[in-house]
C-alpha cells in the first residue's frame, strides 16, 4: 500500500511517524499550485508537486531511507509527465521534476544528464527503478491547461523556457517548504510576521505625512513635493512599463518607493522589489526605508549582508530575514542588479527558487543605466516577459534615463515607458546644480598638484592603479590633510567605513580630499564642491556630477572638472572604451556653451552607443540559444546559466580579514554542515582580484586555500593597507618592510 512507502524520515522517530510519499506529494502539489496562480498556471504547479517524486515508490529508495545507496528518485515523475501530456507540455513540466534537486538541465547536449536522456528518448537512455507501488487515483484528475501566455511571435521559445523555469522555481520552493514543515516546524514558523504591501502603504502614507510637515517651506522642497505627487497621482494607472526621470536630489526614493506601494496597494499586486546596481548603495537605501516604513518591513538580500553572531552553523538561529531571503517571501525586498537578473536565467534550486515571488510586483530598477551592455537584449527579454505574462509592473528609476525606445536598435524589444515625473526637462534646469568645465590632459602629478588646491573635492578615475598612484601623490602634497581612497582593492567593510569618515567630514567642514574608481559614483550620498572625473560616457560623467553640489548649498553651480589621462598608461577596462568614444563623439558635436550633460545630449549618447554596438547586445546569443526550443522544446538551460553572467567579472575573490575570523569562516567552509552560511560572512571581507594576481601571491606563499580551486586566503595581512587596501607590490618587499608599510 502506498502509505507504507516513505519520502522522509524524522529524526528520533519510529518509522510509523515518518511523512509518507502521499502526504509529501499532497502537500507539494497543493502548495506548488497556489504559487503557480500567481501568473495563471496552477494546474502546472499542482501535476509538477504530484509527480516530482514518484520514483520514491521504489524499493531501492525506501532501502536509500535506511542506509543504502542513492537512487536517482526524480527522473520517473518527469517520464510519466512526458507520457501523460505530450512532446511539449510534458517535456516543459519534466526539465522542472527532474531537475528539482540538481538544477534544470540541457534538452538535448548529447550528455547522459540531458533530458532526453533521462526521459529514454535517446540511445543514452538512463534506467530507473520500478517505482509501480502507489494508488492510481492520486493522479487520476491530473490535467493542464495551456500555458497562459500572451505570445511574443519572435520570442516565443524564450517564453517558453521563461515559463519552465517559473515552473521550477513553484516545485522547488514548495518541496523546500513541505520539507521544512515536517523536519523543522520551529524553523518553518519563523517565516511568518511580515506586513502586507496594504500595511506598508498605510505606514508610508502616515510617514509622508510627517515629513511634510516637518519640511521648511522652500523652492526645492516644493519641487520634490510636486514629482512625490506625481507619482502618486499615476499608481492609478494599469499595471505595466513606467520610467522616473528624476535628477539628483529630486527625491526619487521616496517618490519611487510611493509610487511602489500605492500601486501595488491599488492593483492587488503581492511586493516591492527594489533593485540596485551595487551594494555599495544598498544600506543607504535600506536605511531610508526603514525609516519610513519600520524595522520588519525590509528584506534585504545581496552579498555584502552582514551575518549575525548568533547565526551558528547548524542553523538553530536563522533570522525570519535569512529564511525569506531563500524564496523572497516579504512584502518589501532590496537587492542587486546582480542577484536579480542572473536569478531570471539560472538553473540551480537555490537560484530559481525565489523566482515565482516575482510575480505580481513592482520592480524599481534603481539606476536603470547601469544595465549591462553586453546583456542588454536578454534583460529586456526578461523584464518583457514580467510586465506581460506575470502581472509586474516595472520603472526604470534614473537621472540619465537609457535610450531602449528605438526599434531599429531593439526591434519587438524597445520599451516606451509612461513617464511618472512631471515635465523631466523642466526638472533637469531646476535641478541642475553643476558646470562641466574641460581640463584636457592632466598627468597624475598635474592631476594631484590641482586636487591639493583643494579644501574638499573629490577625484574620480577608470582604474586602481591610477586612483593609488594619484592618491600617492596627493597624501605627499597634504600631509596634514584628511586624503582618502576607494578602489575595489578594498573589501567592502574597508570601504563603508571610509565612506562614513568620508561624510562626517564633509558635514562638519573639515578638509576631505578624496580619489576613488567609479565605485563611489552610483547614487553614493556624498556631496562634494567640487569633483574631477576622467573622460568616460556620459552616463558616467553625470553619475559623478550627481557627487558634487548634491544639496545645492552653494552660492554657484558646483563644477565637474572632466580631463582625461595617458591611456598608455592607465588604460581603461575594456567595457569603458565605447562608452568614452560615445562621449567624445557628443561633445564634438556640442556647441560652445552647451550643457554637455542636458537630457537631451544623454539621450543622443545612449542611442548612438547601443545604434553602434546592436550586435553586441546579447554578447552570449542567449536569446538565439532559446529560440528553436519553441518547436520541440529543447532548451540549454545549463548553456544558459552559464552565458549570463550580469559582469563579466575578470579573476577570483581573495578573503582578507582578522586572524580570528579568518579562521572561523576557513573552519566554517571546511567542516561545517552549512557552508554556505560561511561564504556569506565572507561577502564582505572579499577583495576581487586578477588571476595572474592571485598566482602571483600564491607563488610568494602569502596565499593558502581552503581546499583545492577553493576560495583564496590572504595569510599575510601586512600586505593589506589601512589606506588603499591590498598592495600587490609590496608582496616583492622585504619582509620587514611589510610591516612598516602598515
Amino acid at each position: 500500500m502506498a502509505g507504507e512507502f516513505y519520502a522522509r524520515p524524522k529524526d528520533g522517530a519510529p518509522e510509523d511517524q515518518w511523512q509518507t510519499i502521499e502526504e509529501h506529494l499532497t502537500n507539494v502539489a497543493e502548495e506548488a499550485g497556489r504559487m503557480a496562480l500567481a501568473f495563471g498556471a496552477g494546474s502546472w504547479g499542482r501535476a509538477a508537486g504530484l509527480l516530482h517524486d514518484l520514483g520514491k515508490y521504489s524499493e531501492a529508495f525506501q532501502r536509500r531511507l535506511r542506509g543504502g545507496p542513492k537512487v536517482d528518485h526524480s527522473t520517473a515523475g518527469a517520464r510519466r509527465a512526458r507520457a501523460l501530456f505530450g512532446p511539449v507540455w510534458g517535456k516543459l513540466l519534466a526539465y522542472a521534476i527532474a531537475g528539482h534537486h540538481a538544477g534544470l538541465a540541457n534538452g538535448n547536449d548529447g550528455s547522459p544528464s540531458d533530458l532526453v536522456s533521462r526521459l529514454g528518448e535517446s540511445r543514452r537512455k538512463r534506467q530507473i527503478e520500478p517505482y509501480e507501488r502507489f494508488d492510481p487515483r492520486l493522479l487520476a484528475d491530473l490535467s493542464l491547461v495551456a500555458p497562459p501566455l500572451r505570445r511574443d511571435d519572435e520570442r516565443n521559445g524564450f517564453q517558453a523556457a521563461f515559463f519552465a523555469r517559473m515552473i521550477f522555481s513553484c516545485l522547488v520552493d514548495a518541496d523546500r517548504l513541505d520539507s521544512e514543515r515536517f523536519t523543522s516546524p520551529d524553523k518553518a514558523a519563523w517565516r511568518d510576521g511580515w506586513p502586507d504591501v496594504d500595511q506598508l502603504w498605510t505606514r508610508l502614507e502616515a510617514f509622508l505625512a510627517g515629513l511634510r510637515a516637518k519640511a521648511a517651506a522652500s523652492p526645492l522642497n516644493k519641487r520634490r513635493n510636486d514629482i512625490l505627487d506625481a507619482c502618486l497621482a499615476a499608481a492609478d494607472q494599469p499595471p505595466g512599463l513606467f520610467s522616473l526621470t528624476v535628477p539628483t536630489g529630486g527625491g526619487k526614493t521616496y517618490s519611487s518607493l510611493a509610487f511602489a506601494l500605492r500601486h501595488a496597494h491599488g492593483h492587488g499586486l503581492r511586493r516591492v522589489i527594489y533593485v540596485i546596481p551595487y551594494t555599495s548603495i544598498i544600506d543607504q537605501n535600506a536605511s531610508v526605508m526603514r525609516d519610513a516604513l519600520g524595522d520588519d518591513a525590509v528584506l534585504e538580500h545581496h552579498s555584502s549582508l552582514p551575518v549575525n553572531d548568533d547565526q551558528k552553523d547548524d542553523g538553530a538561529a536563522f533570522r525570519r530575514g535569512d529564511l525569506a531571503a531563500e524564496n523572497w517571501d516579504a512584502p518589501l525586498v532590496i537587492t542587486t542588479n546582480v542577484q536579480f537578473f542572473e536569478s531570471l536565467f539560472a538553473n540551480k534550486p537555490g537560484k530559481c527558487r525565489k523566482l515565482h515571488n516575482i510575480a505580481g510586483s513592482v520592480i524599481i530598477l534603481d539606476e536603470a543605466q547601469m544595465l549591462p551592455r553586453d546583456q542588454l537584449r536578454p534583460c529586456l527579454a526578461a523584464l518583457r516577459e514580467l510586465t506581460l505574462n506575470y502581472g509586474c509592473s516595472v520603472v526604470l528609476c534614473t537621472a540619465t534615463q537609457p535610450a531602449f525606445g528605438d526599434a531599429e536598435t531593439f526591434d519587438s524589444l524597445a520599451m516606451r515607458p509612461r513617464e511618472l515625473a512631471p515635465d523631466p526637462e523642466r526638472l533637469y534646469d531646476e535641478f541642475r546644480r553643476v558646470r562641466v568645465v574641460l581640463e584636457g590632459m592632466l598627468s597624475a602629478d598635474e592631476l594631484a598638484g590641482r586636487l591639493a588646491a583643494h579644501d574638499q573635492v573629490l577625484c574620480v578615475v577608470n582604474t586602481r592603479r591610477h586612483a593609488r598612484d594619484v592618491f600617492r601623490r596627493l597624501a605627499a602634497a597634504r600631509p596634514t590633510g584628511q586624503v582618502y581612497h576607494l578602489s575595489t582593492l578594498m573589501h567592502a567593510s574597508h570601504r563603508r567605513a571610509k565612506l562614513e569618515a568620508i561624510r562626517a567630514d564633509l558635514a562638519a567642514g573639515r578638509p576631505c580630499l578624496a580619489v576613488s574608481t567609479q565605485l563611489v559614483e552610483a547614487g553614493v550620498d556624498v556631496d562634494f564642491p567640487h569633483v574631477y572625473r576622467a573622460m568616460a560616457g556620459l552616463d558616467s560623467l553625470a553619475q559623478a556630477a550627481g557627487r558634487c553640489n548634491r544639496e545645492g548649498r552653494l552660492a554657484e553651480l558646483g563644477l565637474l572638472h572632466v580631463f582625461d589621462c595617458d591611456k598608455q598608461e592607465y588604460k581603461p577596462p575594456h567595457s569603458l572604451i565605447a562608452p568614452m568614444e560615445e562621449g567624445r563623439g557628443v561633445l564634438r558635436r556640442c556647441a560652445a556653451g552647451d550643457d554637455l550633460l542636458s537630457l537631451a545630449n544623454i539621450g543622443d549618447y545612449f542611442a548612438g552607443l547601443y545604434h553602434r554596438h546592436k550586435d553586441r547586445l546579447d554578447v552570449g546569443d542567449i536569446l538565439a540559444e532559446l529560440a528553436p526550443g519553441a518547436k520541440n522544446a529543447d532548451f540549454p538551460f545549463a548553456t544558459v546559466a552559464d552565458l549570463f553572467k550580469y559582469f563579466d567579472s575578470p579573476g577570483q575573490p581573495l578573503l582578507v580579514c582578522d586572524e580570528n575570523l579568518r579562521q572561523r569562516i576557513v573552519d566554517g567552509l571546511r567542516h561545517a554542515p552549512n557552508p554556505g552560511l560561511f561564504l556569506r560572512l565572507a561577502q564582505p571581507w572579499l577583495v576581487q582580484l586578477y588571476d595572474n594576481d592571485i598566482r602571483r601571491l600564491e607563488r610568494k606563499g602569502v596565499v593558502s586555500r581552503v581546499e583545492e580551486g577553493g576560495l583564496a586566503v590572504l595569510e599575510e595581512l601586512a600586505l593589506y593597507r589601512d589606506d588603499v587596501g591590498l598592495d600587490i607590490e609590496l608582496v616583492d618587499a622585504p619582509a620587514d618592510a611589510r610591516g612598516l608599510c602598515q
